[in-house]
C-alpha cells in the first residue's frame, strides 16, 4: 500500500485509514482489527476523545503499545465531556484544548500524537485561540501537527488563512461531492492534505448497494431520491466493467490529488479485509471511467456555512 506526505510534514500515513470509532469496546476484537490493518499496510488510525467517552482511545492505546514506531495516531479534541454523565458540550478553548490533548495522551498511553484534529469548529469560535494552543502542543512535543475535522467552508477557509495547519478531514463520496467546489481546491493551493471520511456513504455505494438501498434508502440520502439511488445502481453495473461498485467508489474519492487519505470504519475483520481487497484491486480508475462517473453522479455544493 502506498504512503503519502500529510502536509507540509514529514508525517507519511498509509492511502488507506483506519478509522477506529466502530471498533466496538471488546478489546480482544478490536486489537485483531487493528493488528490485521497494520499488516496489510496501513499505518494511519483514527480515533477521538469523544469515542465512547475515552474508551476508544484506551482501546488504540493498548492495542499498539508493542508496535508504536509502525503506527501514525490522530485523535481529536474539542468537546468537553463527562464520562460519568454522557454530557459533553463544544469548547474550543486554548484552556480546554490544552488539557484535552494530555488526557488523550494519558488514555492513549503514548507521549505525543502524531496528529490532533480540532473535533469539529464554527465561524464564532475563538480561531485565533485555538490556533494558538496547538502551536504551543507542537512546540512543546506533545503533537507532531494538527488540523481540522469538519465540513463547514467558511471555518476551513479561516484555519487555511491564518494556521498552518497539515490535515483536514472531511466527509466526500459520489453522493456527496460538495468538497469539489471549493474545499479540495482550497486545499490543494495551501498543501493541507485531505483525509476524507464516509466514501462509501453509509454502503450506499458499496459492493451491497442494491441492498442497502432497500434497507436504508427509503427516504434517500443528501439530494438523491430513493429512485435516484436505484437507478443510479443500475447505471452503475452498466459501465462498471471489471470493476467492483465498491471499488469505483473507493478510487473515485481517492485518485482525487487533494487527497492523501481515506478513512474507513470497520466493526468485523470481514469488512476489513473488503475495503483492502477491494482498494487494492488496482492503482486507479482510468480517466473515461472517471468523467463517466460524474456525468452519472450529481454536482453539489454547501448551502451553509458559506
Amino acid at each position: 500500500m502506498r504512503h503519502n506526505l500529510l502536509g507540509k510534514s514529514n508525517i507519511s500515513i498509509s492511502e488507506l485509514t483506519l478509522g477506529c470509532m466502530s471498533l466496538g469496546s471488546d478489546y480482544q476484537h478490536a486489537s485483531e482489527i487493528i493488528d490485521t490493518a497494520i499488516e496489510n499496510g496501513i499505518n494511519h488510525l483514527d480515533t477521538a476523545d469523544l469515542y465512547d467517552f475515552g474508551l476508544n482511545e484506551q482501546i488504540v492505546g493498548k492495542a499498539i503499545k508493542h508496535r508504536r514506531d509502525q503506527v501514525v495516531i490522530t485523535s481529536k479534541v474539542g468537546n468537553h465531556f463527562q464520562a460519568d454523565s454522557k454530557e459533553w458540550y463544544w469548547d474550543p478553548s486554548k484552556k480546554y484544548i490544552h488539557q484535552a490533548v494530555r488526557n488523550s495522551l494519558s488514555r492513549l498511553q503514548l507521549d505525543y500524537l502524531d496528529v490532533c484534529m480540532l473535533h469539529g469548529g464554527t465561524i464564532d469560535d475563538p480561531i485565533d485561540e485555538t490556533i494558538e494552543a496547538f502551536e504551543e502542543l507542537k512546540k512543546d512535543g506533545l503533537i507532531r501537527t494538527y488540523g481540522i475535522s469538519s465540513i463547514r467552508t467558511n471555518v476551513i477557509r479561516e484555519y487555511a488563512k491564518r494556521s498552518s495547519i497539515d490535515v483536514l478531514m472531511t466527509q466526500y463520496s459520489l453522493l456527496d461531492r460538495r468538497p469539489e467546489e471549493e474545499i479540495l481546491p482550497l486545499s490543494l493551493e495551501n498543501n493541507i492534505s485531505v483525509v476524507c471520511r464516509g466514501p462509501l456513504a453509509k454502503g450506499l455505494v458499496s459492493n451491497q448497494m442494491k441492498d442497502i438501498i432497500e434497507k436504508k434508502g427509503e427516504n434517500g440520502y443528501l439530494n438523491y431520491s430513493y429512485e435516484e439511488l436505484v437507478k443510479l445502481n443500475e447505471r452503475l453495473n452498466e459501465i462498471r466493467s471489471d470493476y467492483s461498485i465498491q471499488e469505483l467508489a473507493m478510487h473515485y474519492v481517492g485518485d482525487h490529488p487533494a487527497v492523501t487519505s481515506t478513512v474507513f470504519g470497520a466493526s468485523s475483520l470481514n469488512q476489513l479485509e473488503e475495503n483492502i481487497r477491494e482498494y487494492d484491486k488496482t492503482d486507479h480508475i482510468d480517466e473515461t471511467l472517471y468523467r463517466q462517473l460524474q456525468e452519472l453522479t450529481k454536482e453539489a455544493t454547501y448551502d451553509n456555512h458559506r
